[in-house]
């Protein structure tokens, strides 16, 4: 049954690879958290904790794409050696400094650099896969199998988190990451067989943003309007689990989301898919639209438990079909920064999501939390919707640059309206 996931581990320095990058992705899912379990319980102010964390997460997604770009210049070595290690003394000197209660300004400062050199490793490791396979629907396979980790990360990672910061010390959230990023990073980067090579621009092509791209604008927008929905959600739920009387339970119940969309991205990735792929990027935004608007009318855990494991269904094909668009709208020489922009928006969208569903769960309760989460999938439906000639477009003819990433763009999938699943 996982015969297609055996193949493309087999491939020489694949599984090795694939393995370190789960570890050096870990602190994604951890330090954000931590930060909230470290500062709160020292300082004793929700307040700056999430000041604090919402520092970190915005200094990620506005740095994290410009290490994407030197990534592409000058090589995934050369470039995150050296940031791992800023990164890493960053998150040291945050947990000093909240030890010895230091004043707020360091912890700003501590968690701005960490967020400004931890990078994107989930993107480097999608363009390990890209590198390697020759064969549009390995990469398909590969990419699925990454998103099945990444919900993999996030399932392990914040439980993790809170029982270090809860049960052990509340530093001790933030001691594994640290351990990760250097473990898991320095032997993911040590691995030179299967790292891309770098390449000069494109003939004619200019050095600013990928986001010149009206694809890959309209990508990046609806992972906003995703990351939104994300970020509310949870929010939400842990008002929604309080209320009811266990609050305890609300990271269950985000693992059970997250275990759906593990569970579809593996499934996803076991077939190939005939259809255009944005046509499928857009129906599964509809999809997961449909489903988190019905969070709104759950009236108790175990209903929100059974309709969130069910839309998470629509979360990991959506995500990975994003990932698949970018191999289209950006060239080889760019892809690392491309795929980056991806996490980077769904990063941005979680912080504005949960910012703006807060408040309201402050003034209506968990309800209001989730009318956020209901605004945000309407927001990424609508940029959808009003896009597809433009993804439709930019799908429909391989450009120049693209055969030469050796069939890495989905290019035995159709693009013409006749294609079906």
């Amino acid at each position: 049954m996982f015969t297609p996931y055996r193949e493309v581990l087999s491939r020489p320095g694949a599984l090795a690879f694939s393995s370190a990058g789960v570890i050096a992705r870990l602190p994604i899912s951890m330090v954000g958290i931590g930060i909230v379990l470290m500062v709160s319980s020292l300082y004793g102010s929700y307040g700056l904790a999430g000041r604090v964390s919402a520092l970190y997460v915005v200094t990620q997604a506005v740095a994290s794409p410009q290490l994407a770009r030197l990534v592409d210049r000058h090589g995934q070595a050369r470039v995150m050696r050296p940031a791992i290690a800023v990164s890493a003394l960053g998150l040291l000197g945050l947990v000093v400094s909240a030890l010895v209660h230091a004043p707020s300004l360091a912890l700003y400062v501590a968690a701005g650099v960490t967020g400004a050199t931890i990078g994107s490793f989930g993107a480097l490791v999608r363009a390990r896969w890209s590198h390697l396979l020759d064969d549009a629907r390995d990469v398909h396979t590969a990419y699925s199998l990454e998103s099945a980790l990444d919900e993999l990360v996030f399932i392990i990672g914040p439980v993790l988190a809170t029982y270090l910061a809860t049960g052990v010390r509340p530093v001790a959230g933030l001691v594994v990451p640290i351990v990760a990023m250097i473990g898991g990073g320095y032997w993911f980067l040590a691995q030179h067989r299967t790292q891309p090579p770098t390449r000069a621009l494109a003939h004619g092509s200019r050095p600013g943003s990928v986001l010149r791209s009206p694809g890959m604008a309209v990508v990046v927008l609806v992972f906003v309007g995703m990351g939104s929905i994300f970020g509310a959600t949870d929010v939400s739920t842990v008002a929604f689990a309080e209320e009811q009387g266990s609050k305890s339970s609300a990271g269950m119940i985000l693992a059970v989301f997250a275990f759906g969309s593990m569970i579809s991205g593996l499934g996803y990735g076991l077939r190939h898919w005939l259809s255009p792929l944005w046509k499928r990027f857009a129906l599964g935004i509809v999809l997961l639209a449909v489903g988190v608007s019905l969070f709104f009318l759950v009236a108790s855990l175990p209903a929100l438990a059974a309709v969130m494991f069910v839309t998470g269904f629509s979360i990991a094909p959506t995500i990975i079909n994003g990932n698949g668009l970018v191999q289209y709208f950006v060239g080889a020489e760019r892809l690392t920064e491309g795929l980056t922009w991806i996490g980077t928006a769904l990063g941005l969208g979680v912080s504005v999501g949960s910012s703006i569903a807060g408040n309201l769960i402050d003034a209506r309760g968990s309800h209001g939390g989730f009318l956020v989460v209901v605004a945000s999938a309407v927001f990424a439906v609508l940029a959808t919707l009003v896009s597809l000639r433009t993804l439709r477009a930019g799908t429909a003819e391989l450009r120049t640059h693209d055969l030469d990433r050796r069939g890495t763009v989905d290019e035995a999938v159709p693009t013409g309206d006749a294609a079906t699943a």
